[in-house]
């Protein structure tokens, strides 16, 4: 069985694509490497070999070393945790922990800072902060993220008990908020989704991710202490705007794929049906399954707001992944395994459950698409920043990816209108 983190092993998924007529190759674990300045991250790197994709494939580098424990041991001295600060607020704030605790770094994504807490009696906890520099004060509120957590665990939604939140940086530095450590698998690439589920299994856990994204747009957020998260209203303007102005504080170059598609997008915005609790990173390996595939917890909360539920169910066809795709952000998905659904059957699933009018879709694909370039791109900078702590591999042409979803928003949203 897996943990909270997934398992690890070799993981090195391919990204390929055309450069200036020149092929490119990178792997996950360069794209973990920080570096100081960005023109180095620019540098052509060597080649490296790597297993086959289909053909004209672009594959990103997120999902398959989502949940990688650094530390093949628990450690008490880990960069991002200052041990004897949180050892003295954990034995004071958190029940039944027993010092001394070790700390094992998770890493991928481009994530709020994970890490796994373990005491002397073997009880486990998960806590999150943001990153190590670069955080933007909205995508890394650690009191905004606990808060959405603890209002969902009465619910029907799947999520984590949340045990505590820290708001004193004199801890460590940072704020930060700990969970119960939840055990099962992630599903992070096709191997591991082949390894721990059969065919079937695997159709009904698709089944079941829609299922858990219709519940969450379910809950009323004035019943669970939302109502306030923040406006219901204007959700995909406001993400519009939000995301072009992120991408020009951000990005390292121009690319003009994302003007080019934020103007088609604000055009052509279609009328909000409802508000609900949007999760914000919505797709396969930000769930934590039961050994019988269930939906065990849903984690990543950082993006999560109020607004349009469309945008989860459009975010989740860029990341689901399918056998002869041209771009696969996630790089090995584990979506591309025979049995799950194809994304049809995701949209009349959800339709069905919902009652919601999936007919403009393309527009939310096309609005995924654009986000998760941006979204990446401040990854890129983060890392490159050292945002995401220190490694000895090297950034290898992660600009592509974000061209290439660029490029995938610009198809798509060339239907819109």
């Amino acid at each position: 069985m897996q943990d909270l983190l997934g398992r690890t092993g070799t993981l090195e998924p391919e990204i390929r694509g055309e450069a200036g007529g020149r092929r490119f190759a990178t792997s996950l674990q360069a794209l973990l490497a920080p570096q100081a300045r960005l023109d180095r991250v620019r540098a052509a790197a060597p080649r490296l070999a790597r297993p086959a994709k289909p053909s004209g494939a672009v594959s990103g580098p997120l999902a398959s070393d989502r949940f990688q424990v650094v530390a093949e041991e628990p450690s008490t001295e880990v960069e991002g945790i200052d041990s004897e600060g949180v050892e003295r607020w954990f034995t004071e704030n958190v029940p039944h922990a027993s010092p001394p605790f070790g700390y094992e770094r998770i890493v991928g994504g481009r994530s709020n800072l994970t890490f796994r807490v373990t005491d002397e009696d073997g009880g486990t906890w998960a806590l999150r902060r943001p990153p190590l520099s670069g955080a933007l004060s909205s995508a890394h509120d650690m009191g905004r993220e606990h808060r959405v957590v603890s209002a969902l665990t009465p619910t029907d939604v799947p999520v984590p008990d949340a045990v505590a939140l820290c708001e004193d940086e004199s801890v460590t530095g940072v704020p930060f908020y700990v969970m119960d450590f939840v055990e099962g698998p992630v599903l992070r690439d096709e191997e591991t989704a082949c390894r721990e589920f059969g065919e079937d299994e695997r159709r009904k856990i698709g089944e079941s991710v829609v299922d858990a994204l219709v519940t969450l747009h379910s809950v009323e957020p004035d019943e669970v202490g939302l109502g306030e998260l923040g406006r219901k209203w204007g959700y995909v303007e406001r993400q519009l705007k939000r995301w072009h102005g992120q991408w020009e504080q951000s990005k390292t170059r121009e690319i003009e794929a994302i003007d080019d598609v934020h103007r088609r997008l604000s055009e052509n915005v279609p009328e909000q049906q409802r508000a609900t609790v949007a999760h914000g990173d919505y797709r396969l390996d930000n769930l934590i399954l039961s050994p019988a595939g269930a939906i065990a917890a849903i984690v990543d909360w950082e993006l999560c707001t109020l607004g349009d539920p469309l945008a989860d169910v459009g975010l989740l066809h860029v990341y689901w992944s399918r056998p002869g795709d041209e771009v696969l952000p996630l790089g090995s998905a584990p979506t591309t395994a025979s049995g799950f659904p194809d994304r049809g059957e995701l949209t009349e699933r959800y339709a069905e459950r919902s009652g919601l009018d999936l007919s403009k879709l393309d527009f939310y694909v096309a609005l995924g698409y654009w986000k998760l370039a941006i979204i990446l791109e401040g990854v890129y900078a983060r890392y490159a920043q050292g945002g995401y702590g220190e490694s000895d591999e090297e950034v290898e042409h992660f600009p592509q990816i974000v061209e290439a979803l660029a490029d995938s928003a610009a198809r798509t949203s060339a239907e819109v209108g």
